[in-house]
């Protein structure tokens, strides 16, 4: 995928929103993704994620709201390396990923707001397919999202 947030944004000003606010950091193999948009909003409970990113990804991108949680991890090289090899482009997650060092060796981008070694728990809580809003935008299911090195925004259409 080629493209760059800002020239996206210099192209179609009136379809995108711009996350602000939020201080991402790229953790895995892809360092620019973009795709349709997947959503799952739990806090400190990766159970919806690891169901979701069971499921083929078909080049999606699964938005996590993570209610900015950075005491857990929401998702590991385990789960990573079995969205890539379903097709996900990529994670965006409004918390913290673990397994660092295994992540930038995955055909997946992962975006989020830190890393913890310590793993997720388990109560099969969280929610699936709702329209998220953090960093002053909405993150619409069937919309889309970009990601690079300059930011993230959203798209209420495919931009590229």
């Amino acid at each position: 995928m080629d493209f760059a947030t800002p020239d996206l944004c210099d192209d179609h000003p009136d379809h995108v929103s711009v996350c602000t606010g939020l201080s991402w950091q790229s953790y895995g193999g892809r360092s620019r993704f973009g795709g349709l948009i997947a959503t799952v909003k739990c806090f400190e409970d990766n159970s919806r994620i690891k169901e979701t990113l069971a499921e083929p990804g078909e080049g999606r991108v699964l938005v996590v709201d993570g209610g900015g949680s950075l005491r857990h991890a929401l998702i590991g090289d385990l789960i990573a390396s079995g969205a890539a090899e379903l097709g996900w482009s990529g994670v965006i997650i409004r918390g913290a990923c673990r397994d660092v060092d295994v992540l930038p060796t995955l055909d997946l981008g992962v975006f989020a707001l830190g890393a913890v070694p310590i793993k997720s728990v388990r109560r099969g809580e969280g929610q699936v397919g709702l329209p998220l809003r953090f960093g002053g935008i909405d993150f619409i299911p069937g919309h889309f999202v970009y990601a690079d090195a300059n930011g993230v925004i959203a798209a209420d259409r495919r931009l590229i």
